[in-house]
């Protein structure tokens, strides 16, 4: 697989749906947030940090499942990350259907676009990514780089 072209787009106010509420939907959550993304997470259970978001008003939560066909075509991206992989196929596949982004978190042949390492410091902003293959590398590359931005 080639490396993937970092591009940075202003996503404030735009409208993201993520399917899955636990440890690495909670992960992207948070990091969508930190530029003023409107999202919305569909999962029959979350996690508290996710339920706190919600109550806090920074997000949407809807406690239910994924339904086929309710993606609307007015959505910038579409996260799918159950732990269901037939789930997350199914979402992909809607998504791709109406040219919407989809980043499918356990399957990164899957993904339009993959969520890196971010470091963000006032208007400073840097993505580490390794195309998937060593997360542990691009994890510690990222925290050397916010090392450096906190100096």
């Amino acid at each position: 697989m080639a490396a993937k072209f970092p591009i940075f787009i202003d996503i404030s106010d735009k409208e993201i749906l993520v399917y899955g509420a636990g440890t690495i939907a909670t992960r992207r959550v948070k990091t969508l947030l930190r530029f003023e993304a409107k999202i919305t997470v569909v999962a029959p259970e979350a996690s508290d940090e996710i339920k706190l978001l919600a109550k806090s008003g920074l997000i949407s939560y809807q406690p239910r499942a994924y339904e086929p066909g309710e993606i609307a075509d007015s959505l910038f991206a579409v996260l799918a990350t159950t732990d269901d992989s037939e789930t997350n196929d199914t979402i992909y596949k809607e998504a791709k259907e109406k040219n919407i982004l989809v980043n499918v978190a356990s399957d990164k042949d899957k993904c339009d676009f993959h969520f890196p390492g971010v470091v963000k410091k006032d208007n400073i902003v840097v993505g580490v990514n390794a195309g998937g293959m060593n997360h542990k590398m691009a994890k510690n590359i990222t925290r050397m780089i916010e090392g450096v931005l906190n100096q």
